[in-house]
């Protein structure tokens, strides 16, 4: 099995697991605030995708949101969301995956995100991104002013002025702002070309790797920009991104 292949059937099978998991119901507990929540199903899928792992590459490292790690002793490391969008999965809206990123000695070579509603498979791997099998079209270059933003805020953001100021100058500049509350599915509808940008301030690895790939396969931007205390991290068309890239650095 190659690594594309690997990738599709890890973020399958997490999500499957997780979403019979759901609709069985499960209670969530609180990690770092009200917003941060962790569930059974984000512990049981992460150790399917490292029981997969330990027996297709035993060779290879792995990170995981909830506390998986394992060192790697090939320079190939997994980094794993089993369920992307938490609080959004207990609520029941629609707006969570399962991703895995693939880095090969520090380079990203695959990404993979299963979104269950919609029915979509997404896979970046040798410079492409597919979804459900089919290689999706370049992204179209658009102006800042054209787009809507994706990004994402808890309470916690609120009383950050200089995470705000940076925001807000990014957003005034944009069409509109959405918020969905998964960094994953927020970057593959950017590879889909229905967000024109993503950004978000210290991002963490899971949230940022496997879309990352997506953005890039589809022929978009991804940068990591570092102003006002903060790591912006940005993604969508190159135009947008460069746009979006001044407005960061003029704050």
């Amino acid at each position: 099995m190659d690594d594309k292949t690997l990738a599709l059937s890890l973020v399958a099978d997490a999500a499957d697991l997780a979403n019979v998991m759901r609709l069985e119901g499960i209670a969530a507990e609180r990690k770092s605030s009200a917003a941060d929540l962790v569930t059974a199903a984000d512990r049981a899928a992460e150790d399917l995708v490292r029981s997969m792992l330990q027996n297709a590459r035993p060779q290879d490292g792995l990170t995981g949101e909830e506390g998986a790690a394992s060192p790697s002793s090939n320079g190939r490391r997994w980094v794993v969301d089993p369920v992307d969008g938490t609080f959004n999965f207990v609520s029941g809206l629609t707006g969570w995956c399962s991703a895995v990123a693939l880095e090969v000695d520090g380079d990203v070579a695959v990404g993979a995100v299963r979104r269950v509603v919609p029915d979509e498979t997404w896979v970046a791997a040798g410079g492409r991104t597919e979804l459900n099998g089919r290689p999706v079209s370049r992204l179209r270059d658009r102006a800042l002013e054209e787009c809507s933003v994706a990004t994402y805020l808890d309470a916690a953001d609120l009383g950050d002025r200089s995470r705000l100021s940076v925001m807000s100058s990014v957003i005034s500049g944009a069409a509109t702002v959405r918020i969905n509350g998964s960094g994953s599915c927020d970057l593959a509808d950017v590879a889909a070309g229905r967000i024109g940008l993503w950004i978000q301030a210290d991002c963490a690895e899971w949230d940022w790797l496997p879309g990352r790939a997506l953005v890039e396969g589809a022929g978009g931007a991804a940068v990591v920009v570092e102003r006002a205390g903060h790591r912006w991290h940005l993604a969508g068309s190159r135009r947008a991104v460069a746009e979006a890239v001044v407005l960061v650095n003029a704050v």
